[in-house]
């Protein structure tokens, strides 16, 4: 391998350390190593760059790393007026209050969903949802209008996705996608996690162009379906004002 090579190669690795961290708040050398099937040396070189960098930080007692604040230096950077998870939040607050569930905010990434932001539910028993969680487009309301409200080519893609779980009769779901187009948002019931349910729609642009999916979720004994139907235009209200504010 050429020099060159090498030190893209390089780039890749400590890029690939730095996104094991969107769903762990913090991880010793032996974790990281085994999560990129890399040899430990690699691996603790590479993390001894990116904590001299300021991109993480090494907690001496526990020998475990965390993201380090060059992160929330470049977070802080970003264009508000174009970033979603930001110009959004306000009517996300102001749902969470109306309907009094956990309200999420999530975009289409290849075959996953991303949720890139999320307020919490006030009610004693909740929807925890963390920033960051990527989810299969099989399954989950939000998952489904992504899909749903997207180019023809994107349901393709999905429904050849080698990792479609066996579980998931294909053509019940392409069914459940023409019904979601017609009450215009999306329900589950325990789709992902027992013992959740949620509702969600989309989320359209000023030029008529699908960006993001909202959802409110709780506990399926409380958002029961019929909760849903009625939490539906509320949400689907929000979601009208949301891209009004978005170009």
């Amino acid at each position: 391998m050429d020099e060159q090579k090498a030190n893209v190669r390089s780039v890749e690795r400590a890029l690939d350390i730095l996104l094991c961290f969107t769903d762990a708040t913090d991880l010793g050398l032996s974790e990281i190593s085994s999560r990129l099937s890399l040899h430990k040396s690699t691996v603790h070189r590479l993390l001894a760059t990116l904590e001299n960098k300021g991109f993480l930080i090494r907690d001496v007692q526990t020998e475990k790393y965390r993201l380090g604040f060059r992160i929330w230096e470049l977070s802080a950077n970003l264009t508000h007026n174009d970033d979603p998870a930001t110009l959004l939040l306000p009517e996300m607050e102001r749902l969470r209050d109306l309907v009094e569930e956990t309200i999420s905010l999530y975009v289409r990434d290849g075959n996953e969903r991303i949720r890139i932001q999320a307020v919490q539910s006030r009610q004693p028993i909740r929807r925890v949802a963390p920033i960051g969680a990527r989810m299969p487009l099989a399954v989950g309301a939000s998952s489904k209008v992504l899909v749903a409200y997207d180019e023809p080519h994107v349901l393709e893609q999905v429904l050849n996705d080698p990792d479609w779980p066996e579980y998931v009769n294909r053509e019940a779901y392409v069914e459940q996608l023409d019904q979601i187009k017609r009450l215009g948002f999306a329900t589950s019931v325990e789709e992902r996690e027992l013992g959740t349910a949620a509702v969600a729609v989309p989320i359209f642009n000023r030029n008529g162009q699908l960006v993001a999916s909202i959802a409110a979720s709780g506990p399926s004994n409380r958002l029961t379906p019929e909760k849903m139907s009625e939490y539906a235009p509320y949400i689907m209200e929000a979601a009208y004002r949301m891209g009004k504010m978005m170009k």
